[in-house]
């Protein structure tokens, strides 16, 4: 081989092992980031309820009669106290009418007794008492004059026993008229007077008991509401005790929950909630306004009412809604979107911050209060950290980053710092 050939090929061979297999290049990941900032974050506490109103009457007769009349329909908005139906009643209104005459002859017997009647016996027992002592006086003279007159000699011992008889029947007599006054205006008085007050109270009370009889067979409704159901028609047998209406009070609305311990045990009197009803429509504030103090036997969680005072349109008695209650709240916590929060496999919390090394790094971090939307975190980092809010997740611990901006205009696209739009990086 000629020197010149052989120069070209050491050459070949030589360029060729100069040329080492180029590195490959490290991956970077386009990611969002955000600082974590102090604000306010709530701890929510979610649940499936159904509606009630917090105020309810199924209205029922107390006695059996037919349906005369009713005077509402269903959907009719009512008053407390309002009429709204009435049954066959002319019976009851006889019984009523005959008792009222009962009682008034009877009260009029009252009148007669303490006013007339008692007068009388106690003047003609007082006149008695005066006769009985005006004898007695008598008797005493004449019993006196003859002692005198026996003692001067002048009339035999019969004479002095006569009058001595007829002083001591005069005394017992005026003892028995005076006695009798006396028991007459403390006693007889009180008794005849009890007499007649019970036969006047007992006639009103039979006149009472009719009448009540009779205002059974109107039906009025216990309370302001809206009349939910009406079983029957008019000319239907009304039986004792059997719901014939029902009316809700649908200005307050409770939704009631039943809620793990784990939640109920959050939460208390007065916790600020809402009320979803459905998607697009407007939630409903309320309040919290019980937290049973038992557990549920059957399913061993605890009982929540969530009241709202707010009318709704879209709130109705028996809907299934969603609650979200205010369990607690941070007013100045250290957060970031909840979704830039991970667990990994020790099952530690941990964010992703962006460093100035343009690299991902993990950072464990210790978790309070949290919602959908925000969790703060009560250590691992501090209030302005440049927290990786999207694009982290499963991104390995040192992983080279570039920072993306949203579109200005909200259509979901990337754009570089200077406004370019994002391009693989080779």
């Amino acid at each position: 081989m000629k020197p010149a050939a052989c120069t070209v090929l050491l050459g070949l061979f030589a360029f060729a092992g100069c040329s080492p297999a180029e590195k490959e290049k490290e991956p970077v990941v386009s990611v969002e980031t955000a600082p974590a900032k102090k604000q306010p974050v709530s701890q929510l506490v979610s649940a499936e309820a159904v509606v009630f109103p917090l105020k309810q009457a199924i209205v029922a007769p107390k006695i059996t009669s037919t349906i005369a009349e009713f005077r509402v329909q269903r959907g009719s908005r009512v008053k407390k106290g309002q009429l709204l139906a009435i049954l066959e009643n002319r019976d009851l209104a006889a019984q009523a009418e005959a008792s009222k005459g009962d009682f008034a002859q009877a009260d009029a017997n009252y009148a007669i007794t303490v006013n007339v009647g008692l007068p009388q016996q106690v003047q003609k027992a007082e006149l008695d008492a005066k006769a009985a002592k005006a004898a007695f006086d008598a008797a005493q003279k004449v019993f006196d004059s003859r002692k005198e007159l026996y003692q001067q000699g002048a009339i035999p011992r019969r004479d002095l026993d006569g009058a001595d008889v007829a002083l001591a029947q005069a005394r017992s007599q005026n003892e028995q008229a005076q006695k009798q006054v006396a028991d007459l205006e403390r006693m007889e008085k009180e008794q005849l007077l009890k007499a007649a007050k019970g036969t006047q109270e007992s006639a009103e009370g039979h006149y009472r008991a009719a009448a009540a009889q009779l205002s059974y067979s109107e039906i009025r409704s216990p309370i302001n509401g809206v009349v939910t159901d009406r079983p029957l028609y008019t000319g239907d047998l009304a039986t004792a005790n059997q719901p014939i209406l029902t009316v809700m009070d649908i200005s307050n609305l409770v939704a009631k929950a039943h809620l793990p311990q784990s939640d109920a045990t959050q939460l208390k009197l007065g916790d600020a909630a809402r009320i979803k009803v459905a998607a697009g429509a407007e939630p409903v504030e309320g309040r919290v306004s019980l937290v049973s103090p038992a557990l549920d036997p059957g399913s061993s969680t605890i009982e929540v009412w969530v009241e709202t005072r707010k009318a709704s349109s879209t709130l109705k008695p028996g809907m299934t809604v969603s609650l979200e209650i205010v369990a607690k709240t941070v007013t100045d916590a250290v957060a970031v979107p909840s979704g830039a929060v991970f667990k990994n496999a020790e099952g530690a919390y941990y964010v992703l911050v962006a460093g100035a090394d343009q690299k991902a790094h993990q950072k464990l971090v210790q978790l309070g209060v949290k919602n959908a939307d925000l969790t703060e975190i009560t250590s691992g980092i501090s209030a302005g950290d440049t927290v990786i809010v999207s694009g982290g997740y499963a991104l390995p611990d040192g992983t080279a980053i570039q920072i993306e901006k949203p579109d200005a205009k909200g259509n979901g696209g990337q754009a570089q710092p200077d406004g370019q739009p994002a391009k693989d990086q080779e």
